[in-house]
């Protein structure tokens, strides 16, 4: 039997080291290659060498995302999506590839993707090369680029209407099944929808929803302190009377979030 050929394309090197340690760790046997994280210089190896029978892919890569790198380089290998993006995009992911990782990748989570690889490795390898779309995706994009969000509130109070801006609000909090929004003068306004469905309708570049209770805009974050068990607390502005938690496997997110 062919030794199985596993490429990793991951722009944080030390996300590309430690997912190949957990496949080195899970799979010895298997010859595992790191790649450059650039779409040209992937493309270019792709090019010049056998493909690997699995690719683990980021999304985002150091010079653009990755189906650009699908498109140019027509890659043969299964492909494994690593990601730290939400839910919305994650379901599209799913229906042109094997399976996905969010970061921070777990090894578990890890195994069951191999575990699916070596299923479909046995003689289906072509019929799910003949499945993978890459107009799909790039169309779900454009979609997702073009999208219109929500733009303000129509809030009731002291027996009048008026609307509230999202572009004034700091962040929302939900409380005892009551949705909050707080906007940066500190003022508190009672919003009519929850939280899951705010996440819907916000631009998820202004507004990220770091755990079950709180949606922050980047304007509110103040800054991040590490807590107990790998998770970090978020000081806000305005303040928030408590403590807003983030979870240790939705930091990376948080921090991609950030930075962009």
């Amino acid at each position: 039997m062919n030794k199985i050929k596993a490429a990793i394309i991951e722009d944080e090197v030390p996300a590309a080291r430690l997912l190949s340690n957990m496949l080195q760790e899970l799979r010895p046997e298997w010859e595992i290659i790191l790649l450059p994280g650039t779409i040209e210089e992937s493309v270019e190896w792709f090019r010049n060498n056998p493909h690997p029978d699995i690719l683990f892919l980021d999304i985002q890569l150091t010079d653009g995302i990755s189906f650009m790198f699908i498109e140019q380089a027509k890659p043969d290998s299964m492909i494994v999506f690593t990601t730290a993006y939400d839910e919305y995009a994650v379901r599209a992911f799913t229906v042109n590839s094997i399976d996905y990782l969010l970061k921070p990748v777990h090894k578990e989570r890890l195994l069951d993707a191999i575990n699916k690889f070596e299923r479909l490795n046995n003689g289906y390898l072509h019929a799910m090369k003949n499945l993978f779309d890459v107009n799909e995706l790039m169309k779900v994009i454009a979609e997702r680029n073009t999208k219109t969000f929500r733009t303000r509130f129509l809030v009731t109070g002291n027996r009048r209407f008026y609307t509230v801006m999202v572009t004034d609000i700091a962040y929302f909090y939900s409380e005892e099944k009551i949705t909050y929004a707080v906007t940066h003068d500190k003022k508190t306004h009672v919003i009519d929808l929850p939280l899951s469905k705010l996440e819907e309708e916000l631009d998820d570049r202004i507004f990220f929803r770091v755990n079950r209770q709180f949606i922050l805009s980047a304007d509110s974050v103040r800054n991040i302190e590490p807590y107990f068990n790998g998770r970090v607390v978020i000081q806000v502005n305005p303040p928030y009377n408590g403590q807003i938690l983030v979870s240790r496997e939705k930091i990376t997110a948080l921090k991609m979030w950030l930075n962009t």
